[in-house]
C-alpha cells in the first residue's frame, strides 16, 4: 500500500511542477493573539492539594509567515511557518512547517501540517470559537490533581499526563496532529471538495530535523504507525439557506503482538456534521466518535450542537456540548457536559472583543469518585494580523 501511495504522489508533484518558470516569491507575516481575563469557580475531588485562582488571565499567541510565488504556468508553490510565541522563555516554538503546490488541479501539502479529517471538518456555530469551537485554545478550569482515581484523572486530562484537559474539550479529528503528512485537497466543484492524507509514522520525532533519519519500526504494543485520512465537503445554497456539510473518518495502524490479552484494535475516528445560516440565524450540529485503538469497548462519542445570531458588528451564540466515554464495558462511562454563551463585537478589521460564560460537569462512573463541575466567566480581546 506505501509502495502505490507514494508512486501516486510522486506522479502528481512532477504533474504540478510541469513546465518551470521562475517568478517573484512574496513574503507575508501574520498570526494572531488571543487575551483573555476572567473568573471561574470549580469543584473537584476531596484530595486537591491546591486551590485555583479563582481570577486569572490566559493567552494564546501564534506567529504566520507565508513565502509564495506563482510560476508562468499558473502553478502556486510556496512554505509555510507557524510558530508558538506564548509560553514564558521557551518562545518561538515550532508548531507547523510545510510547503504546499496548488494549481486547477487541486493542493498538496507536504509536511508538518493538520490532515484532511481536520482541514474539511464543519463546526458547528459557537459562543466564542477560541472557547467552544472545533478546536479549543482557552481553557479556564484548573484539572490538576481532581481526583483521587487515576482512571478518572487521566480521563479529565484528555488521555494524557499533562494537567490542562490535554487537547482540550473540543472535537477536532485531528488524531495524526501536525505529524509530517502528504495531503491532496481537491479542487472546489461546485461547492463539492473532497481530501486525502498519508502520515507515514503518526508521533514521528525524527521527523523534526532532517539529519536524524527515518523512524524507528514500532515493535512494542499500543505504538501507532501509518494513518489514512479521508474527507469530504459540501458547501453551498437552497432556497436561501446556506449550508455546509461534511464527513471524515482516520485510521491508523497500531502495533498488536499479543491480540489474545492486550484486545488492542487499529485507531478509527470519523464525523459527519452540518452547519445552515438562515438570514442573520446560523445553527449546526456534529458527531464524532472514535474507539481509543481499543476492541473491548472504549468509545468516545461527542455530540455539538450551536446557534447564533448576527447583527451589525454583533455575534450572540450559544452551544451544548456533550462526551461519553466508555471506560470499560463493564464500568460504564465518563460523562461529560458543557453549556456555552456568549458574544463577539468586531470592533475594527482583525480586532473583536468577546465574552462568555460557560459550565461544564464531569461524572466518573465510579462509585464513591466526587464529580467535577466547573463556571467560568472570560472576557476577551482578539487581534488578527
Amino acid at each position: 500500500m506505501k509502495k502505490y501511495l507514494l508512486s501516486g504522489v510522486a506522479a502528481g508533484v512532477v504533474a504540478f511542477a510541469a513546465a518551470p518558470a521562475m517568478a517573484q516569491i512574496d513574503i507575508t507575516v501574520g498570526g494572531h493573539s488571543k487575551t483573555y481575563v476572567g473568573w471561574a469557580d470549580q469543584d473537584g475531588d476531596a484530595t486537591n492539594v491546591g486551590e485555583s485562582q479563582s481570577f486569572d488571565m490566559l493567552r494564546e499567541s501564534e506567529l504566520h509567515i507565508n513565502a509564495e510565488g506563482t510560476a508562468d504556468n499558473g502553478l502556486v508553490y510556496g512554505v509555510h511557518l507557524e510558530m508558538n510565541v506564548d509560553g514564558g522563555d521557551n518562545t518561538t516554538m515550532p508548531d507547523e512547517s510545510y510547503v504546499y503546490l496548488a494549481s486547477n488541479m487541486g493542493r498538496v501539502n507536504l509536511g508538518s501540517e493538520d490532515g484532511a479529517n481536520y482541514l474539511l471538518q464543519v463546526a458547528a456555530p459557537s459562543a466564542d470559537s477560541n472557547i467552544d469551537g472545533l478546536r479549543q485554545y482557552i481553557q479556564p478550569v484548573n484539572y490538576t490533581d481532581v481526583s483521587s482515581t487515576a482512571a478518572f484523572e487521566t480521563y479529565l486530562h484528555g488521555g494524557t499526563t499533562t494537567a490542562q484537559g490535554g487537547d482540550g474539550w473540543d472535537y477536532d479529528n485531528d488524531f495524526t496532529g501536525i505529524d509530517e503528512k502528504i495531503t491532496y485537497l481537491s479542487p472546489v466543484w461546485n461547492g463539492f471538495q473532497f481530501g486525502l492524507s498519508y502520515t507515514p509514522e503518526v508521533g514521528d520525532v525524527n521527523s523534526a530535523s532532517g539529519l536524524t533519519g527515518f523512524a524507528t519500526e514500532d515493535t512494542a504494543d499500543s505504538e501507532v504507525d501509518q494513518a489514512y485520512e479521508a474527507a469530504v465537503r459540501y458547501e453551498g445554497t437552497f432556497n436561501n439557506v446556506g449550508f455546509a456539510v461534511g464527513a471524515g473518518y482516520t485510521h491508523a495502524e497500531v502495533v498488536d503482538i499479543a491480540p489474545a490479552s492486550v484486545l488492542i484494535d487499529d485507531y478509527k475516528e470519523w464525523n459527519v456534521g452540518a452547519d445552515l445560516d438562515i438570514g442573520a440565524f446560523g445553527v449546526g450540529a456534529i458527531w464524532t466518535e472514535n474507539n481509543n485503538a481499543s476492541s473491548q469497548g472504549d468509545e468516545d462519542r461527542t455530540f455539538v450542537i450551536g446557534a447564533d445570531y448576527t447583527t451589525g458588528p454583533f455575534k450572540l451564540g450559544a452551544s451544548y456540548y456533550d462526551r461519553d466515554d466508555e471506560a470499560t464495558l463493564a464500568a460504564g462511562e465518563y460523562e461529560t457536559q458543557r453549556y456555552t454563551g456568549g458574544v463577539i463585537y468586531t470592533a475594527a478589521p482583525g480586532l473583536s472583543f468577546r465574552g462568555s460564560i460557560s459550565h461544564i460537569e464531569h461524572e466518573s462512573p465510579t462509585a464513591g469518585v466526587s464529580d467535577v463541575e466547573a463556571t467560568s466567566l472570560l472576557g476577551g480581546v482578539q487581534i488578527n494580523f
